[in-house]
């Protein structure tokens, strides 16, 4: 056996309670393990630990798993009656049988030695309070990216100057256009007619540049934005069409006009904001460039971004009373923490703890790129933004080699680094306003809607930005924020882009089986790029994706009831076709 392949810890996303009652195990092994049981029970069943006890327990095989690249996750799902659970793996190969236990693996015969003290995988205690729980209604949300500046100016008349005219085609990070809260607010009902119940805004809040990611000032909408009572109006209005709302928190770093920032740029080491940066060089403090030298840490290199210290305890409940005022004054549905893997575990420890008494059912999301796990313990996010699943479906549509095999092994690896729970509210994503748009990738609406399907098919929460609607390109950041063009959007051709978006969110609304965590693949049809995935709901109904990812029509046969389809034909899916059904 590939001993080296086979690994489990109780704990971590390896063995975690779903809820008070369920226990989830997962187990990894290689290929070459065929068959696994579980041998559980209480470990008070034989006694009192110590004693001269002969603890059995129950002996089920584990029949759920996924495949990846070099190992095979295994799963169950355990019902502990007293919320305790003693347990080890038995593991068959196709000639042989070892035991695994947490110090490491066992024969038949080690095993029943008498007086061996073997060492099991316990989990003490379910503990309720240890339970990760994430926000419910997330996982039925479809959210709608809005960069405000871009999106719609609701307010041309107010004279603002360096307000550029509204425009299509290419942009930059010089150019404001004047898209603002009330603009937003105007559109509330083209969004929700679209089918959106939850628009993420980049940040509101006081800045100098057209992207607010350097704020000035945390308590202040921004008055190119509005004010306060505008955002009040348009989060009220929001929640009247069923839509919820979700901010940008910058607190990784502020911006270089920061009034804490602006005091230590004055008084140096004697400010008493002094610890709420990282400053290096004191005498280099005032110095205009980037920040290779050292003299204080940054967003980057960017010196307009000075890194703010989130070890401090003043800086945490600076923060804290922050978003604090946010849900009071707003009454704002969910926090996107902007370069959520460089604050501190302690500033998100207590800042969830904070938000979470003021609000249960707040959404605490964090931008990282990479496996998160480590902050999705229960005490921090609820969840990321799945960039690991985004780059996965771009370099499979992007790379002909890969067959459908590692399309599997890559969904199944996103799906595999965290919990259930995790996994329910997910930030799914294809773009962003920090990516290409998705159209500019490949400049082709076949492939286009392949990764939509797979978008709104798999487990999570499906986020599109502004105009992906009609298909809107746009390069790489800056140019994927330009402005959307709503003189255009009546046209026929957008209007036909905008039906097949509508059916898209409306199959992931009304279908349980589109939400579910639950997916296998069965690979029965030929072709090697030809991606298959089954969804199954809590009833056991069956949902079929089928990706023809080839240049060559693949046969998958006719039947069940048809929910998306294009380039199929009487059970031929053509090149670069899709097809979504009921089977």
């Amino acid at each position: 056996m590939d001993f080296a392949a086979v690994y489990h810890k109780a704990s971590e996303q390896m063995s975690y309670a779903l809820d008070e009652d369920r226990l989830v195990v997962n187990l990894k092994t290689g290929y070459d393990v065929k068959r696994v049981f579980i041998i559980h029970g209480d470990p008070f069943d034989a006694g009192i630990l110590g004693g001269n006890e002969r603890w059995t327990g129950r002996r089920e095989e584990i029949v759920y798993k996924k495949r990846l690249p070099h190992q095979i996750w295994w799963t169950t799902t355990l019902v502990p009656p007293y919320k305790r659970c003693k347990y080890y793996f038995e593991l068959h190969t196709e000639d042989e049988v070892w035991y695994y236990f947490e110090d490491g693996f066992l024969t038949e015969e080690q095993v029943n030695m008498p007086g061996r003290l073997l060492q099991y995988f316990i989990v003490p205690w379910m503990n309720p309070a240890d339970v990760n729980r994430t926000p419910a209604w997330v996982n039925d949300t479809v959210w709608y990216q809005i960069f405000p500046d871009r999106f719609c100016n609701g307010s041309p008349d107010r004279g603002e100057e360096g307000i550029l005219p509204w425009q299509t085609g290419p942009v930059t990070n010089k150019e404001k256009y004047g898209g603002d809260l009330e603009g937003i607010r105007q559109k509330l009902p083209y969004i929700r007619d679209l089918g959106i119940t939850g628009i993420y805004l980049t940040p509101i809040m006081e800045a100098e540049t057209n992207h607010k990611y350097d704020t000035k000032d945390y308590t202040k909408i921004d008055p190119s934005f509005g004010d306060g009572e505008t955002m009040k109006r348009l989060v009220f209005e929001a929640h009247e069409l069923g839509i919820r709302v979700m901010v940008d928190a910058v607190f990784n770093h502020c911006g270089r006009k920061f009034a804490p920032w602006l005091d230590v740029q004055e008084k140096g080491a004697d400010s008493p904001y002094a610890d709420w940066f990282m400053v290096n060089d004191w005498t280099q403090i005032k110095k205009r460039e980037d920040t290779r030298d050292g003299r204080f840490y940054s967003f980057a290199f960017a010196d307009g971004m000075p890194k703010l210290n989130t070890n401090n305890p003043e800086v945490i409940g600076y923060f804290c009373k922050v978003c604090e005022q946010w849900i009071r004054d707003f009454d704002i549905d969910a926090i996107r923490f902007d370069v959520g893997n460089e604050v501190s575990h302690r500033f998100l420890k207590q800042m969830r703890t904070h938000l979470k008494q003021i609000k249960p059912d707040i959404y605490l999301l964090g931008e990282i790129w990479h496996d998160a796990s480590q902050w999705l313990m229960g005490d921090e996010y609820d969840s990321v933004m799945n960039y690991p699943l985004m780059s996965g479906i771009h370099d499979f549509f992007l790379d002909a080699s890969m067959d459908k095999k590692e399309f599997e092994y890559m969904v199944n690896r996103c799906y595999t680094m965290y919990t259930q729970q995790n996994n329910n509210v997910l930030f799914n994503l294809l773009d962003s306003h920090d990516t290409e748009r998705l159209m500019n990738r490949f400049h082709d609406l076949d492939i286009f809607y392949q990764q939509l399907a797979v978008l709104f098919t798999l487990p999570g929460s499906p986020c599109i930005f502004y105009g992906t609607e009609i298909a809107m390109e746009g390069g790489f950041d800056p140019d994927c924020r330009r402005c959307m063009p709503w003189d255009e959007i009546g046209n026929g051709e957008n209007q036909e882009k905008i039906q097949q978006m509508k059916k898209l969110i409306r199959m992931r609304q009304t279908e349980e089986t589109c939400r579910s965590p639950h997916f296998h693949f069965p690979n029965h049809y030929e072709g090697s790029r030809c991606v298959e995935y089954i969804k199954l709901d809590s009833e056991n109904r069956e949902l079929e994706v089928i990706l023809n990812c080839s240049d060559e029509p693949a046969t998958v046969g006719d039947g069940g009831e048809i929910l998306f389809s294009r380039n199929y034909d009487s059970g031929t899916l053509e090149k670069n076709g899709t097809l979504i059904r009921r089977i």
